[in-house]
């Protein structure tokens, strides 16, 4: 199969099923012989075209009397394709993405051929013009639409940051994101693993931010790779690792990670114990227990317990028990786009209870933290609404834990003192996450 058509089975997929693309795209790719230049430009075509969406819509409308609401869904997502190679894409001449998206019209709706090579053909002709995006006077329609998001989502960041912070924003989130290792240290050490990855061809430098974590710039097909077969490093982002540097375990604790899938933080806590004490961690998606007991065993971990449970429901029989507890909870995920970029296109009203689940989760975990113990909370998202708001709601009512200073780590210097990390794609480059620790002191 060819790469965009593979792309156009994938685009598909996440328009009618409200797919994740990289849960689209590993579920496509899976048993597909294809050399990696192929795959990297269907990928690139994938990820184009969603981060794109509202944009290529918005020009796909300048220039067809058939608005896109109303077009056959394959014609709209072959019209997206061709216009972001055409326009965004500087790999690809202009002949070839015509030429290549009519064929895939031909086979898929032969009578709109004639329309959508016109469409194109049109693309080309304005090509210094047509890119722009003309509504200028409204700044949150102009932002929406240039950068493909909900108009909330911008509307909720100019308010709550800035317009040029927001703008900042938008620009780090298009931004290709990089690809981290965290060295299993059990088994190896930075340098030698990196020596490993050297002699395999791969462009890598070490991470300062985090002594176990390596930038790589061209891993292939990592699944496959024999270092990772052999459990010698796993994948994980910065500022994932860095909640586990936050929470520094000591070793033979008791540690406990209430939402835990799909495994990463879990299994840098029990690497940073040294295998030793004990990890138990939860989850409640069986398949998602199943890929964190994988990741245990191939890192060859055997402090760590994977169970099936619910973090929004108490535990009595763990009460008090905990040295360490992590409350990683789910979140809106708007500090990841780059990694997900579907989550630019959520109803503000899907994210609406997600504080309640939140402080449910944080009020549980607080109770099987030992007096003197650590809990962490932490998420994947920049909304305070979802973050600091919820650690002062949470401290208001729970007088027996304060925030402590964060030292382990050297990153938002602003409020690490006070007992918080807020990261930020545009200000530390990795992904947006928020961090809390606090200390049981009664």
């Amino acid at each position: 199969m060819k790469s965009r058509e593979l792309a156009l089975k994938v685009l598909l997929d996440i328009e009618e099923n409200n797919n994740y693309s990289n849960i689209a795209i590993n579920k496509h790719f899976k048993n597909i012989n294809m050399n990696n230049q192929d795959r990297g430009l269907a990928t690139e075509l994938i990820y184009g075209v969603v981060e794109n969406k509202y944009y290529l819509d918005y020009i796909i409308d300048k220039l067809s009397k058939i608005k896109c609401k109303k077009m056959n869904i394959y014609v709209k997502i072959l019209l997206r394709m061709g216009i972001y190679q055409i326009l965004l894409l500087d790999s690809i001449s202009d002949y070839a993405a015509v030429n290549e998206t009519v064929s895939l019209v031909k086979k898929y709706d032969k009578r709109s051929s004639g329309f959508v090579n016109a469409i194109l053909r049109n693309v080309i002709r304005q090509k210094d013009t047509i890119g722009e995006v003309d509504i200028k006077d409204d700044t949150i329609m102009y932002l929406s639409t240039r950068y493909s998001y909900k108009p909330w989502m911008i509307k909720n960041w100019i308010n709550n940051f800035s317009k040029e912070f927001t703008e900042d924003l938008l620009e780090a989130n298009n931004e290709k994101p990089s690809v981290y290792l965290r060295t299993n240290t059990l088994k190896i050490t930075r340098d030698e693993l990196i020596e490993k990855l050297i002699n395999e061809g791969v462009v890598c430098s070490k991470v300062p931010m985090v002594e176990e974590a390596i930038k790589v710039e061209n891993l292939k097909n990592i699944e496959n790779n024999q270092l990772f077969k052999d459990g010698l490093f796993t994948i994980q982002d910065i500022s994932s690792m860095i909640v586990g540097k936050v929470m520094n375990p000591k070793e033979n604790s008791l540690v406990l990670d209430v939402c835990s899938a799909p495994g990463g933080k879990t299994t840098h806590l029990a690497t940073l114990m040294n295998n030793t004490g004990q990890v138990i961690s939860r989850d409640i998606f069986e398949h998602k227990l199943k890929l964190i007991q994988s990741t245990v065993d191939r890192l060859g971990l055997t402090n760590v317990d994977v169970q099936s449970f619910d973090a929004s429901i108490l535990d009595e029989s763990s009460v008090d028990k905990f040295d360490y507890v992590l409350a990683d909870v789910p979140c809106s995920g708007l500090g990841i786009i780059r990694r997900k970029p579907e989550i630019k296109y959520k109803e503000k009203a899907e994210l609406k209870g997600l504080p309640d689940i939140q402080k449910t989760i944080l009020n549980n975990a607080s109770k099987y933290v030992k007096i003197g113990g650590t809990l962490v909370y932490s998420t994947c998202t920049i909304q305070d609404n979802e973050n600091i708001d919820i650690i002062n709601d949470f401290l208001a009512n729970n007088s027996n834990f304060t925030l402590v200073p964060i030292g382990e780590v050297k990153v938002d210097l602003d409020n690490q003192e006070n007992g918080y990390l807020k990261i930020y794609p545009n200000i530390h480059d990795i992904d947006g996450f928020f961090i809390a620790k606090l200390k049981r002191v009664r």
